[in-house]
């Protein structure tokens, strides 16, 4: 039954390549065989082998004969890459015997091999039988200790999956926390990352015991409690029309962080991510509390102001507020404003640029050509003028009233 479930998923995999072409002696392993057996169909394909020799030459060789991009990941532990637009084949040389190479794999569930030749399944952990209680088990304690990152991919895969934790390895993994401050950045971000978007990924944020106190130091249980919240919130917001790109890991990290603007950057710069999605949670942090206090919308002026300073991440800002409960008397005119585009206090569409100003006035290049056209700008979303005439004659009626001023 197993085998005939793993040839059903191959034959429904868009395969760039004959697999025929591999050797008798490789073996589909690791997550490929687990996600066969759930019928997990994932897209880009993500395929992984190990062969007890020539694993680099054997990579090689489907490259060149599908016109497929070739990458070496480990020469000296024989792994490459082959890169097509379907997805990736991984080929690994194997280390030891077939059985020893499975008893170095973080879990059961992934310490599973198929031949697909030979149509032989090899389970010497007991993965099968984990597989089908839905439960994560280590396959040793010291294979935790080999790459401490597969601390938190236990409750990563837990989220995805919708599995249980075996409670050794839970202690396992609570006795080792101290051992993820030793993980490059990035590979920690990658992780947490899947965490947020897996769908049970709170309730697995909140069972995490202290595995992400290092990396987000102002997380709080409270905070996680929050984050059911923000998907409701995300739902809104995207059946109005507001988006950004990677809306949810950016909305939850935002509610993470630390609620001081510069300690949240910096626990940002220390997971390695991007200078854009910084600024993005950095600035959401900074602004929300003035939305938080708001008892009545801000004036047209205000408004103006306080999109030039938001509009960039107004979709982040606004998750953040339904969340945290402000008031659709203070949030829905904005995000009205926001998604027309036509509206001049959200998107103002200058009636007369700087070059206007120094051509119509003789003007030097100064600040004050900024201030003018900020003055007209909030004219015009205050309908006191409407046309580029009307705006040179408030501009010359500022220049006067400043003349008089000095």
């Amino acid at each position: 039954m197993l085998v005939e479930q793993l040839k059903s998923y191959l034959d429904r995999v868009n395969f760039p390549c004959d697999l025929d072409r591999l050797p008798a002696n490789a073996y589909l392993v690791g997550g490929s065989v687990r996600d066969a057996l759930l019928e997990r169909y994932k897209t880009p394909i993500d395929l992984d082998f190990v062969l007890p020799a020539k694993a680099i030459e054997t990579a090689q060789e489907i490259a060149n004969s599908y016109h497929g991009g070739f990458v070496v990941l480990d020469a000296a532990r024989e792994i490459a890459r082959v890169v097509f637009p379907q997805g990736t084949l991984d080929f690994a040389r194997q280390e030891g015997s077939l059985e020893t190479d499975l008893k170095r794999r973080d879990f059961t569930i992934n310490a599973i091999a198929f031949n697909l030749k030979s149509q032989q399944l090899v389970d010497p952990v007991g993965g099968l039988a984990d597989l089908q209680k839905g439960i994560i088990r280590m396959v040793a304690a010291s294979n935790l200790e080999d790459d401490p990152l597969r601390l938190l991919r236990a409750y990563r895969q837990a989220a995805q999956l919708d599995f249980s934790i075996e409670d050794n390895t839970r202690r396992a993994i609570s006795d080792r926390v101290s051992l993820l401050k030793t993980i490059a950045a990035e590979r920690v971000q990658a992780e947490l990352n899947y965490l947020f978007d897996a769908p049970k990924g709170n309730k697995w944020l909140a069972a995490a015991d202290g595995l992400l106190q290092f990396w987000l130091p102002s997380i709080k249980p409270a905070k996680i409690e929050q984050l059911d919240a923000v998907e409701a919130a995300l739902e809104v917001c995207l059946n109005s029309g507001l988006n950004l790109p990677e809306f949810n890991i950016l909305a939850k990290l935002a509610t993470l962080v630390s609620t001081d603007a510069a300690t949240a950057e910096a626990e940002l710069i220390q997971l390695k991510y991007s200078r854009n999605q910084i600024k993005a949670v950095t600035k959401t942090v900074q602004h929300l509390p003035q939305l938080q206090i708001m008892t009545s919308l801000m004036s047209l002026r205000d408004q103006y102001f306080w999109f030039l300073a938001v509009k960039d991440f107004f979709p982040l800002l606004t998750v953040r507020a339904i969340a945290t409960r402000v008031s659709p008397v203070i949030i829905d005119p904005l995000i009205k404003r926001y998604l027309d585009p036509n509206d001049p206090v959200a998107h103002p569409q200058p009636l007369i640029t700087g070059n206007d100003l120094i051509r119509e006035f003789k003007l030097k290049p100064s600040p004050l050509i900024g201030t003018i056209l900020t003055e007209v700008q909030i004219a015009q979303i205050e309908s006191k003028i409407a046309t580029p005439q009307q705006a040179l004659n408030f501009a010359n009626s500022l220049l006067e009233s400043n003349k008089q001023k000095t």
